[in-house]
């Protein structure tokens, strides 16, 4: 008697765990304080971190994980703008929110109940640790690429000092803590490792990087006439800024390349910014809700 063999899904790769996982206990010592003073307020609510919000987008996506999620339970083809839109002011709320409102555990209930079954079978789920954070590494890391790309590069000791307030910041979500790096040395290693082995080239990952013509206004008020005028930039500037601001192995992986052209243009575009901004009035400088939290504390950058 033959018996044919059951077919199983490969299962899905992940980086390794070594150097990685805490207990809360362990946050408080590992962990540096958020607040007014800490380089994580003044960075994440830096508004040309917008200019890079794109280049987290198509990061995130490359996740098999959640790029599932965005196909199964968004209308991410159709508005891929939405998400930003949506996603962008909670998540800037974990930071600049009062701890008390419980904005971490709100954002991560709003993942609560997506899940589902990939096209190889593998079973998934928001809540995902790995994914979960994988998505906030993009939030960390692209701070350090903003200020990279269209400021000043921070210090040796100052990556290591916003890292340790990306441990704060993470266990305010109130999730899994197995995935955090211990270290910064230990998420570099982790971030590579992502970059080498994990992430794919998957459908969400590549429509990002691609113009959308019909791309409807991110936000709902913007009238008709005035987004008609806006669109024809808004449509190539993001997707061109996620796919040349991507990191290098990241192209790769998604057979994208950075030419002459586009170096040319990212360096006009960098001169630009950095000779501009310091007569940019603050209010013009922050993203909303961090603008609001300074207002609230006093402070200005």
């Amino acid at each position: 008697m033959s018996t044919t063999p059951i077919r199983t899904a490969p299962p899905a790769r992940t980086a390794s765990t070594a150097g990685r996982g805490m207990t809360r206990d362990e946050v408080a010592r590992l962990g540096l304080p958020l607040g007014p003073r800490s380089l994580t307020w003044r960075y994440f609510g830096d508004l040309r971190g917008f200019l890079l919000a794109e280049r987290a987008g198509v990061l995130q996506n490359m996740h098999p994980v959640i790029s599932q999620t965005l196909v199964d339970h968004s209308d991410f083809f159709a508005n891929p703008m939405d998400r930003i839109r949506r996603s962008g002011p909670p998540i800037l709320g974990v930071v600049y929110d009062h701890v008390e409102r419980g904005t971490g555990p709100h954002v991560r209930d709003l993942h609560k109940g997506i899940k589902g079954t990939d096209l190889e079978g593998r079973g998934y789920r928001a809540l995902d640790p790995e994914a979960f954070y994988w998505a906030h590494a993009t939030f960390f890391e692209g701070q350090l690429a903003t200020q990279r790309l269209l400021g000043t590069a921070l210090s040796d000791d100052a990556e290591e000092r916003l890292y340790r307030e990306s441990i704060t910041w993470y266990a305010r979500y109130g999730v899994s803590l197995r995935p955090v790096p211990r270290d910064y040395a230990a998420f570099r290693s982790y971030w590579d490792e992502m970059l080498d082995h994990v992430l794919e080239a998957t459908p969400v990952a590549l429509f990002g990087v691609r113009r959308v013509p019909h791309q409807p206004p991110p936000i709902p008020e913007i009238p008709g006439i005035v987004w008609t005028g806006l669109r024809p930039a808004a449509v190539r500037l993001g997707p061109w800024l996620g796919r040349v601001t991507l990191p290098r192995r990241a192209r790769e992986t998604l057979g994208v390349r950075r030419s002459f052209v586009d170096e040319a243009a990212l360096g006009a575009l960098r001169t630009a910014v950095r000779a501009t901004w310091p007569a940019v009035p603050h209010a013009l400088r922050r993203q909303p809700r961090a603008l609001a939290a300074d207002r609230r504390e006093g402070v200005r950058f």
